[in-house]
Formats: structure tokens, sequence, C-alpha cells
């Protein structure tokens, strides 16, 4: 019996047709060994299969496969998922939407790999958790590796806490800690939910529903006095535009949005005395028929990272893009 129906008996036991687990491998073979009999079972079952992780473990499972290849859409996770907050809409529902009601789909994602920073990590762990959220019901399997010998301890341990089930690579086995005290989703969301201090040098402007214009031409101009150009330069006027909005219309009718520069960078935060209730708000993708109710999703898929931090004292959205 393969890892992967290991993983998919244990999670039939709960009655979730959802079945999400993590791969702890440690070098190349492992690897392979964890993800390509995954594929490959999922083909042979009809089911429509992705993977999306770094680029230089697609080449490594692209060669794996050999002619299969072909039958899988192939994405690296790099370039997708970059932002974490972009990959449930813009990679795994984007997806599994795509194919046939009641069929099962299977994707590989790796979200989490040695090189993301820790400014980066919160916002990962958090989409590992909501990823259970986003598709509790539904006929989804969703492997996810992670690196035993390169990641840290407390990213290992979170693992445990975002998946219900670990699979190990080098024996193949299901953990016991299969729906065990370790498993709280809820509790990562909320335990990486962190205030984003203010940053004291940035420039800072004042809005309400009469300087809306004001606010985003102010950050603008000093986007581009920092570096940004061209296309990146309209994202963040987007991203400024559609925060900005929510704070008026959602978040109290006025905030203060700061610009700045960091690293390679430039960050842009707008913080307002609303309260968001939703965890999976932005990442959810929207139907074509709505009206609205955007804003959030569309700073997730242009933006290079999103955090954000909400509370009783209010929401803080920051984003980073890259110069």
């Amino acid at each position: 019996m393969s890892a992967d129906t290991q993983a998919v008996r244990a999670a039939d036991a709960t009655g979730d047709p959802f079945v999400h687990p993590a791969l702890f491998y440690r070098d190349d073979r492992e690897y392979l060994a964890g993800t390509v009999p995954f594929v490959l079972d999922g083909l042979t079952a009809g089911e429509p299969v992705a993977v999306a992780v770094p680029g230089e473990r697609l080449e490594l499972v692209r060669e794996g496969l050999g002619d299969a290849a072909s039958e899988v859409r192939l994405l690296d996770m790099r370039e997708a998922g970059r932002n974490p907050g972009r990959i449930i809409p813009g990679v795994l529902r984007a997806f599994a939407d795509a194919q046939p009601a009641g069929r099962r789909v299977r994707i590989i994602g790796e979200p989490i790999w040695a090189g993301r920073s820790d400014t980066e990590y919160p916002a990962c762990v958090q989409h590992e958790a909501l990823i259970n959220a986003a598709f509790t019901g539904r006929p989804v399997t969703i492997l996810c590796p992670y690196d035993l010998t390169r990641l840290d301890a407390d990213v290992l341990a979170d693992a445990y806490a975002t998946h219900p089930t670990v699979v190990h690579a080098d024996t193949g086995a299901v953990t016991a800690e299969q729906i065990s005290d370790a498993y709280d989703p809820d509790g990562i969301v909320a335990r990486y939910n962190r205030p984003l201090p203010v940053v004291a040098d940035a420039l800072a402007f004042t809005f309400d529903s009469e300087t809306l214009p004001d606010a985003r031409h102010t950050v603008t101009a000093a986007a581009e006095r920092l570096g940004l150009t061209g296309l990146r330069l309209a994202d963040l006027a987007l991203v400024t535009a559609e925060l900005t909005t929510n704070s008026v219309v959602h978040g109290g009718g006025t905030g203060t949005v700061r610009v700045w520069a960091e690293d390679r960078y430039v960050v842009c935060e707008v913080r307002d005395k609303g309260r968001l209730g939703d965890p999976l708000a932005g990442r959810r993708p929207a139907p074509q028929e709505q009206r609205g109710g955007r804003g959030l999703l569309l700073v997730n898929l242009v933006a290079d990272l999103v955090r954000l931090h909400t509370g009783d004292e209010g929401t803080t959205v920051r984003c980073w893009f890259a110069l």
C-alpha cells in the first residue's frame, strides 16, 4: 500500500473527503519516492493532478514521471506561490475548480522551503492551516512536502498542527498522530496573527472618504521615489486604492497608509479600526457574477507578500513589492 493510500484511508475514518497529508523527506530519493507514486496513482485512478513545488523540485518530479509528466499540471511554486496568500485562490482552487464536479483532484503543493524568510513564514504557515477550511467537504487530496534536513524544528512541529496526517517518505508509514492533539489549524491561524509594529520613519498619510485619491497619489509618488516603476508601481496603486477604500467602507471610515523601503522591496500598509472576521477573506476565488468583494483577493494576487493582523484594536494589512 502506497503512503498516500494510507493517508487517504486514515482520513476516511473522519468522514471528510478532503485529505491533507504532509510528506516528510530527507533527500532527492525520498522526495521522488513520496511524490512520483502519488502522482501516478492519481493518473491511474483518472484523477486530475497538479504539482506546484519550487523549480528545482519541479524538474526532479518531471524527470521522475517521464512521459507521464505531460498529463500533469506543473507549476513553479517560487513564482505561483511567491505570496502564500495567493496559493489557495490562484493555484489550488484555480486547478480544483476547473475540474468536473465530484471528481477527486490530486495536488502536490510545497509552499514552505528552505530559504523562505522569517518575514514570509507566518503567512506560509497560516496558508497551510487555512487549506483545511478552504477544502473541507471536497474530494481533494493535497500532499505537502517538508524537508527534514533543511527546515527548522519549529517548522516541522507546525506541520503536525496544520496536517491531519504525516507521511514519512523513508518508510511510507503514516504517523500515529492522525487527528491527534497536535492537529490544530485554527490555533495556528490565531498564533501567527501577530501584531505588525509601526515603522516609525515611514511616510504616513491619514485618509477618509474625501481624501482617498490623495492617499493613492501620495503613496504612488513615494514608491516611485523609492525606485518602484512600471507595472509594479501600477500594482501598488491598485492595492492602495483597494485597501484604503475597504477601510472607508468597512474599517470605520478612516485609516492610515504608510510606505517605506525594506531590503529590496517597497512596502505599503494600511491600518484602520475594523476587524476582519473571516480568516479566508481574500483567499477565495470570486465568482464572475459577484459584484464587489474582490479587494483583498486582488491584493493577494498582485503583491509579492501580504501579512495581516486583525484584532479588537483594528486591522493592519502590509504588502511587499519587489524592486
